[in-house]
Formats: C-alpha cells, structure tokens, sequence
C-alpha cells in the first residue's frame, strides 16, 4: 500500500472511531432531525455570502462589494435554495420552546442564558476587527477596503440582533402556540402582507419610508411561531402540506403575477430588496421550507442515526456561532491581502461578470472554508464563558465592540 493510501486509511479510521464517540455520548432523545435541519441551515449562511457576494477593485486598489446576481440574473433561483432563514428560524421556535417548557429556573434566569450565548460571539468578533482596523490602516489597506470589509463582518450580525428579540418573546410564543396552534402564525403573515401593500401599492409615494421597517419583527417571527407550534405538537403533517403548497402558491403568484424581485438576497443597485427587511416573498418561501422541513423529519433522523453523517451536524452545531460570527472574515483573509499584493485575481478581486468568475469563485469556497476552521479553531475561545470577575475585561470588549459599530455603520 502507498503512502498516499496508508494515510488516507489511517485518518478514514479516526474519523470512524470520532464519529462513534459522539454517537455513543449523544442522549437518547436527542431530536437529530432538528439538529441537522439547523446545520443544514447554517451551512447556508456562508455557502450563500461566499457565492453570491464579491467585490470590484477599483484604481487605487481598493475593494467594494458587488454580486453576480446583477449580471446574472437568471442565477436568483440559487438565492432561494441558499435563503434558509426560514428553516433556521423553524428549528430556533421548535428548539426554544422545548427548552424553555424544560426550564428549572425562572423566565428571566432562562432568558439571560440565552442572551448570553448570543452576546459572547458578537462581542469577540467586534473587539477583534476593532483591533485588526488600525493595524491594518498602518500596513496600508486602503480605508475603502477596510470599511466594505467591516459592512461585511457587520451584515450577518442583525441576525443576531434580531433572533435575541425574537427569543425574548418565546414565553409569548408558546402561550399563543398553545392556544392557536399553527394558526398563531397567521397574524404575523397578514401584518407583512399589509405593509407590503403599503409600500408597493399606488399609494407607496405617501407612505413613510419607515413603515417598512414594521415588517423586520412579524418577518422573521413568522417561521419562529411555527417552529412553536411544532414544538407543542400543533403542527401536523397535514398543516406541514398546507405550508407547502400554499407557501410555494404565494411564491410563485407574488413572483410571476406581483413584480417582487426573483433575488432572495439584496442586490448592489436594485430598486427593491426582499430580505432588508423581509417581504411577503420571504415569508412564502419560509413557510414552503417549514411544511418540507417537517414532512422530511422522519427520514432525516434516520439518515442521522448513522455516526458517520451525525458527527458533522454535531461539530456544525457547536460552531453555530463562530460560524455566523466569523465567515465573511475568512474571505476577507484572502481577498485584503490578494487586493494589495496581487492586484486582480479572478473569482477573488474580479467583477463578479463572467462565468468565469463563477467558475473560480468555486474553486476558492474550499480555501474559505479551510480558513474558516481555522479561524473557529482559535475564536471558539472568544465564546466561552468569562473568568470570574472579569468586569474590566468586559467592559473593554464592550467599548471595542461599540466603535467597531460606529465605525462599520459609517458613523466615524
């Protein structure tokens, strides 16, 4: 046997050995399903940044943000298999609920755990970038760069931001879940469909600009209460095919019949967005991908009874927030140093144009994700819990983190 092969063998056999730990050490009645429909969801995040984001580089060397979805427009469909909010925020309402029935202390102890769990990673990316600006000011990257690379850092965090509210109004959620059952979900899905005819109707030159930001709440709540809901047992199969066609019903009419953008995703120029913040569009696909998400439940948990697929969705699961936090960096660590030192490199600092970019920018998604390993191997320490007494510690994460703010929301 050659050595190539004797290694490959070898690292086959750790990886089995692995897989069979953590299938020995997960409880019993762990919901694998929910599990890998979060992974599943999660590896969408930087898969869909990573593919439909890049950058043009203008004369002085400097990046900005640009998407092939301007050029290529008949590639929006990716956006709707890549645009899986509505699983994540499914599977978080399921999760949530059942964690808070389970709860040994009150409300409030329940909620600062929570809130805690979000915070750390945010605070540790946004410390860290506020660190690495001035240090890269002095090696010469030009303030363009730094300041699109920080909107990049900075976008996936309203998630965050959005999904703490959300998680606050779980005690809310359960009660209505309880009691109404899928139906709960309904008035979150009419509130979205009134402020989108407000704003797209004939009237929409006399509505305030504002009143889009109503949908930002009930948008991404919608798939959350579902996910409540199914945690409570009141939402069926039966319900799960009614999401399903209905979802993909509304989707295609608002699509073909209604003028929405086919892009899931802003686009750099567009007139209109679906996602900032979320239009009725979303919430059809969020509601099409909930009833298939549970429709698939059972055969996804027997997928995942097998360590070799489980020991994935484990480690994915775990790095749910360092992968959220930190993606847009790993690119980022390639593309800064390829924009000053190697000009125009295809796929990286390109326009995203051609097919030929997409062929390359394929080519880089193992480098970012390599990256990304890395990066987590080191920013998982971030997440954990502070030494006790840390107050001055904190405090200054908490200052770095502010500016950082300021200055990637364009306030310095």
């Amino acid at each position: 046997m050659s050595a190539p092969a004797a290694r490959g063998k070898a690292a086959a056999a750790r990886f089995t050995a692995l897989a069979a730990r953590i299938d020995a050490r997960t409880p019993g009645d762990r919901d694998r399903a929910v599990d890998g429909l979060r992974a599943l969801a999660l590896l969408a995040v930087p898969t869909g940044h990573w593919l439909l984001g890049g950058f043009t580089r203008d004369p002085g060397g400097a990046l900005h943000n640009a998407s092939p979805l301007s050029a290529f427009g008949a590639f929006a469909p990716v956006s709707w298999v890549l645009q899986m909010l509505g699983i994540f925020f499914l599977v978080g309402g399921y999760a949530s609920a059942r964690s808070y029935a389970r709860r040994t202390g009150s409300t409030g102890a329940w909620l600062r755990r929570r809130m805690v769990r979000l915070g750390r990673p945010v605070l540790g990316v946004t410390a860290v970038w506020a660190l690495l600006v001035p240090v890269l000011t002095l090696l010469g990257v030009p303030d363009t760069t730094l300041r699109t690379g920080a909107t990049l850092v900075v976008q996936p965090l309203w998630f965050v931001g959005v999904y703490a509210v959300i998680t606050a109004l779980t005690p809310l959620c359960v009660r209505a879940a309880r009691r109404a059952g899928v139906w709960s979900a309904l008035p979150l899905l009419g509130t979205v469909a009134v402020v989108d005819a407000l704003r797209y109707g004939p009237w929409a030159a006399e509505v305030p600009g504002w009143v889009a930001a109503v949908n930002i709440l009930p948008g991404w709540l919608f798939a959350y209460q579902l996910g409540a809901a199914w945690s409570a047992g009141r939402l069926t199969r039966r319900h799960a095919w009614g999401l399903l066609a209905g979802g993909a019903a509304l989707f295609a009419v608002l699509l073909l019949l209604c003028g929405y953008p086919a892009s899931m995703v802003g686009v750099p120029g567009a007139a209109r967005t679906n996602s900032h913040p979320p239009s009725l569009l979303v919430l059809a696909l969020g509601a099409a991908q909930s009833g298939a998400a549970v429709l698939l439940r059972d055969r996804l948990a027997r997928l995942l009874a097998r360590p070799a697929l489980w020991a994935p969705v484990v480690v994915v699961n775990l790095s749910a927030m360092t992968i959220l936090c930190w993606h847009q960096t790993a690119m980022l660590a390639t593309a800064v140093p390829a924009a000053s030192l190697a000009g125009a490199v295809p796929g990286l600092t390109t326009p995203p144009d051609t097919l030929a970019w997409i062929a390359a920018r394929l080519a880089w998604l193992p480098l970012f994700a390599g990256l990304l390993a890395l990066i987590a191997a080191r920013a998982r320490a971030l997440e954990a819990p502070w030494p006790h007494g840390a107050r001055r510690l904190r405090a200054l994460a908490g200052l770095l983190g502010a500016g950082f703010a300021v200055y990637a929301l364009g306030w310095a």
